[in-house]
């Protein structure tokens, strides 16, 4: 089994809207969507790619949102067979408890955050009553880490970011995704290889067609706890095809391809 743990997804009315504004955001930086961002399209593009299962990362980008996001989440998870929601919380938002509680109570596992869209630093204390929050639910929280384009000067998730928040947060189940950061391995292996947090493998393949930058993907993907790593694509950015090709060419355990993954949406 193949369990793609990064992709997007939109409501059908809000894809094609969406989709144009990230993929003008992305195109200077060479990312081409390869869905049209809907269900249908979404779940016929892993079936061609080879991919069994995937969790689809919604994001809050602003407080009033959040709950249209989540209700989404809420129904894709009651709809579908081949995809699972993580639910988002955003850290501005007034009803951070009771939103949880909803989500908790559908049975979402997870949220994912995107500190760039939000503007707001992973380490903020903003952010704290989410990680608390999601703690005490033993829900995990998948943030974006590194670069993105949406904020190419600032970034606001970086692995030392990161690794403060696995030190006030000890017992939160982080999952930083880009390989633990997005163009920052070196910081990625100063801060975050051999801790508690999870990395997933979504664009490892554009880092690693750098020759700068392909040694140090393959040390961190190396070193880190091979329990911690979860395969992840980013589609419709990257082809899962291709991300699955760039891992196995580094001959990773195969319990990064579902069973890691299993253990955290079970």
């Amino acid at each position: 089994m193949i369990i793609d743990f990064h992709t997007h997804c939109f409501p059908d009315a809000l894809a094609p809207r969406a989709m144009a504004s990230l993929a003008a955001t992305s195109a200077p930086w060479g990312l081409v969507p390869l869905t049209d961002g809907t269900v249908a399209g979404t779940e016929a593009y892993l079936r061609t790619a080879g991919v069994d299962r995937a969790v689809v990362c919604n994001i809050a980008t602003n407080a009033r949102q959040q709950s249209k996001v989540n209700d989404f989440a809420i129904a894709l998870n009651q709809s579908s067979r081949m995809l699972t929601a993580l639910g988002s919380v955003h850290p501005e938002s007034d009803c951070i408890t009771a939103e949880l509680d909803r989500l908790q109570a559908a049975g979402i596992r997870g949220i994912k955050i995107h500190p760039d869209y939000v503007g707001i630093e992973v380490d903020d204390p903003r952010f704290s009553p989410i990680f608390a929050g999601c703690a005490e639910r033993g829900m995990f929280v998948i943030t974006h880490a590194g670069f993105d384009p949406i904020s190419p000067k600032h970034i606001h998730a970086s692995p030392s970011m990161l690794r403060r928040v696995l030190d006030r947060h000890p017992s939160l189940t982080l999952i930083a995704a880009h390989v633990g950061g997005m163009h920052e391995c070196e910081e990625v292996l100063e801060h975050l290889v051999g801790t508690k947090i999870f990395i997933d493998t979504s664009m490892a393949q554009i880092m690693g067609s750098d020759p700068a930058e392909a040694p140090l993907v393959k040390q961190i993907l190396t070193e880190h706890d091979p329990g911690r790593i979860l395969f992840g694509s980013d589609l419709p950015w990257t082809n899962p095809r291709e991300a699955l090709a760039f891992t196995h060419s580094l001959n990773l355990p195969e319990r990064i391809y579902a069973d890691n993954a299993l253990s955290l949406l079970a």
